[in-house]
């Protein structure tokens, strides 16, 4: 199935959590504090990392910031936190999801396959053989300097490269099928999670703002997200 990296400092949930994802076919592979957890992440990069967030060495939070600086595999957050800011922070860093503790298996499984199968690395996909180049070809998108590539997990913004999450691709992705179209934050939660996850407003913010950055550090000008306060947001056609 997929091969995922838990990082977590309490033994207990290590193997709860370990066992429970075995019993679904995952491969894992544990480490109990984060500067451990980064490095094998960097290494050896899995399908889906789980971080806690508060751990020895390296908290949870700092292991995703560094994280996203070069990798944009699938994050899920577990904390035993309550203060929504935390929360929040995840998103803004990138995660794709978050799991408050105490929590159960059967929620997680169902994270875990939501999340990978918005990746393109679920069950599905284990058995439904290789696209054609006409089914890959149709899948891809140009708009204007924009190039997305849902085959492949591919973003270019003028010929560059700009890494995305399987989130922001998502919700980017979204956007760009109809320029012009305003999309709802309701619409983007659909596109993004499914009906597994319930998300509020201020995660599809917070995921837009995030993408944003990352495209003007490409482009200063990039301004083809517009906001429409109290509607939600459109791709500026060409």
């Amino acid at each position: 199935m997929a091969k995922i990296t838990l990082v977590d400092d309490d033994e207990n949930i290590v193997t709860s959590v370990s066992l429970a994802l075995e019993s679904h076919g995952h491969a894992i592979k544990a480490y109990y504090d984060g500067a451990a957890g980064l490095a094998a992440l960097e290494n050896d990069p899995p399908d889906l990392a789980i971080l806690d967030v508060k751990m020895p060495r390296m908290d949870g939070m700092e292991v995703l910031r560094r994280l996203r600086r070069t990798s944009d595999i699938p994050v899920i957050i577990l904390t035993s936190k309550d203060e929504e800011i935390d929360e929040i922070l995840g998103f803004n860093l990138g995660a794709d999801d978050y799991i408050h503790k105490p929590f159960s298996q059967r929620l997680l499984i169902e994270r875990v396959k939501a999340v990978l199968r918005r990746a393109g690395r679920g069950e599905e996909d284990a058995v439904a053989g290789p696209a054609t180049a006409a089914e890959v070809s149709a899948r891809a998108i140009k708009r204007g300097k924009l190039t997305l590539d849902p085959a492949r997990h591919d973003c270019l913004w003028d010929g560059k490269p700009v890494k995305l999450t399987v989130t922001e691709f998502l919700l980017l992705q979204s956007l760009a099928q109809r320029p012009g179209f305003v999309k709802s934050r309701d619409n983007l939660m659909d596109a993004a999670y499914e009906d597994q996850v319930y998300v509020d407003d201020r995660t599809i913010d917070s995921h837009i703002k995030r993408m944003r950055k990352k495209f003007r550090e490409v482009d200063p000008e990039f301004d083809a997200i517009e906001t429409l306060y109290g509607v939600g947001y459109r791709y500026r056609e060409s």
